[in-house]
């Protein structure tokens, strides 16, 4: 079933029903259950999650979950920078027209005046709090960066940005006595009263077994769903389980179909993919074929600086062109001294794989780096049920529309970590968090009969999938295949029950991936990274609109 209807912003948006067998993927009996009460439970603790936990830990007890520790976060890989405004040279327009050309038609103006403006106070608050941002004469040091009209890129220690802020808030959120963290907890639900309200959150470490938070505001920062992909620079918790969990608690998602691909990372056989930042690019690497030849201009008229899709599917076609697994970033203009200071990350890495970068080439290919398409949220990182926020990767706020301009998701993480932080606050100064009942749960899956697949089988063959069928170019035939074969997996899959965190990540990666492909299939045309060989042009008349899902009733 199909029905038009507005969304939040100024973009029509196509709602999408789809069935879904099972509410929770686990057995919920909340009298037998161990139980932890808070005002708010946050799910994540990249940098929105903590920079929500900061701002909410103003009024209110906290308590943060995080599925590994806190430093196995994308936040804490991140090498590109935080985009904001801050040169003699640079505007708020132009950084929001830079944002708005990258998206493609259908970014939230709105939420992206609202974004941008607040980059620059919240910078300079990372900076009093302890962050390193590199300088230049006293200054912080701004660069260029592919799709940006102005330098206007942040870094801290060259390319640990994301680490160097990541340390700075968990440093705070450790020195905060009304934040308690929980690491190694695995959040298997949102939990929902019988007036689909949130209610709290069911989840498991290997210590406790099962454990309900129960909690007056549930913030989801659970991050993306880079691991849906066989090439991907995401790590390996990166499994959409922030995405299929509220998807099961009936949250609205949009832009599912909307998946980033960073066009440059590490290629070498038998290795995990490696971002190698484009900060690179912006500094003058240029990028070559396996023959030597440099072919981005051909493609675009800024050549290696254009935005992240038409880069990653110049790549792809030049190495179908050549017949090769990669082309090559050419960094040897710059002195290795300077590079190893800037790059440290980088050039760590490539000295690893005995790399030389003022001699030698360095290969690469595009891998799955962002989801832009999430849980629908408002200005206030409100979800469509009541008590649940969401914020950084796993929410969709407007802002990137069909492609996110580089640098700009460390920025909404702390726009929008501290704007979901503030809300609980403000929502509990007229709550009284003792009121909140505790409804009796008791769901039990049904036992099934059907064959048991091998998890980890079903989970390499379904990356290889989307890899092959959804990826950076897409075409009606293989989006079809790939849809009937994750069915016939759900099939099999979704109605087991499992008791650790492998199989749940499994049903959550079939249930993302699912909504992916459905959403790739509705989308007749290419736009942003969403690009369709048989539908190669940007369809305004149909298709200037936003595409939402939520499950069927």
């Amino acid at each position: 079933m199909k029905q038009r209807n507005k969304s939040e912003g100024t973009t029509e948006a196509e709602r999408v029903r789809f069935g879904e067998p099972r509410r929770y993927l686990v057995d919920v009996d909340s009298i037998s259950t161990n139980q932890l009460f808070t005002d708010c439970v946050i799910v994540g603790a990249g940098l929105a999650g903590l920079r929500a936990a900061i701002e909410a830990a103003d009024h209110r007890n906290v308590v943060v979950v995080c599925k590994g520790t806190m430093e196995d976060s994308n936040t804490w890989k991140a090498q590109g920078g935080v985009a904001s405004v801050l040169g003699k040279d640079d505007t708020f327009e132009s950084h929001i027209a830079d944002t708005f050309k990258t998206g493609g038609g259908i970014c939230d103006e709105q939420i992206v005046k609202l974004v941008v403006r607040q980059g620059p106070e919240l910078i300079h608050q990372l900076q009093e709090w302890g962050t390193a941002f590199d300088l230049v004469d006293g200054q912080v040091d701004i660069t260029l960066e592919g799709g940006h009209s102005r330098a206007r890129i942040v870094h801290a220690h060259g390319d640990e940005t994301g680490r160097a802020i990541a340390e700075t808030l968990i440093e705070r959120v450790r020195s905060t006595p009304n934040i308690k963290v929980i690491e190694n907890f695995y959040t298997v639900d949102v939990l929902t009263d019988e007036k689909q309200r949130c209610v709290g959150i069911i989840g498991y470490d290997r210590q406790h077994g099962l454990q309900i938070l129960w909690a007056a505001n549930t913030i989801l920062a659970s991050g993306g769903g880079g691991q849906l992909y066989r090439e991907t620079t995401n790590p390996s918790g990166a499994t959409a389980d922030g995405i299929a969990m509220a998807y099961r608690a009936g949250a609205v998602l949009r832009d599912m179909e909307f998946v980033q691909f960073h066009p440059t990372t590490l290629y070498i056989a038998g290795a995990s993919r490696a971002l190698i930042t484009e900060t690179l690019r912006g500094e003058g690497a240029i990028l070559l074929d396996v023959n030597g030849h440099r072919f981005m201009t051909e493609y675009d008229e800024a050549g290696e600086l254009a935005p992240r899709d038409v880069v990653s599917r110049a790549i792809l076609d030049q190495m179908r062109k050549t017949e090769s697994t990669h082309v090559f970033l050419d960094v040897r203009h710059l002195n290795k001294e300077y590079f190893a200071r800037r790059f440290p990350m980088i050039s760590d890495l490539c000295e690893s794989f005995d790399i030389d970068v003022s001699h030698d080439l360095i290969p690469v290919r595009p891998s799955a780096h962002y989801m832009i398409g999430g849980v629908l949220t408002d200005a206030l990182g409100r979800t469509s049920i009541e008590n649940l926020y969401a914020c950084g990767e796993v929410a969709s706020t407007g802002l990137h529309g069909a492609n996110r301009l580089g640098s700009n998701s460390l920025l909404e993480g702390l726009v929008f970590g501290t704007i979901a932080g503030r809300e609980v606050v403000q929502k509990a100064r007229a709550d009284v968090t003792t009121s909140l009942k505790h409804p009796l749960i008791k769901y039990q899956i049904p036992h099934s009969n059907r064959s048991q697949l091998d998890v980890p089988d079903v989970r390499n063959s379904l990356r290889a999938l989307m890899w092959r069928n959804v990826g950076i170019t897409r075409t009606a035939q293989p989006l079809t295949e790939a849809e009937e074969i994750i069915r016939f997996w759900h099939r099999y899959v979704m109605d087991k029950v499992f008791d650790s965190p492998e199989g749940w990540e499994c049903q959550n990666m079939l249930t993302a991936s699912l909504l992916v492909t459905c959403a790739a299939q509705l989308r007749k045309e290419s736009r942003g990274v969403h690009y369709r060989v048989d539908h190669p042009e940007t369809d305004d008349a149909h298709f200037r609109k936003h595409i939402e899902i939520v499950k069927a009733n």
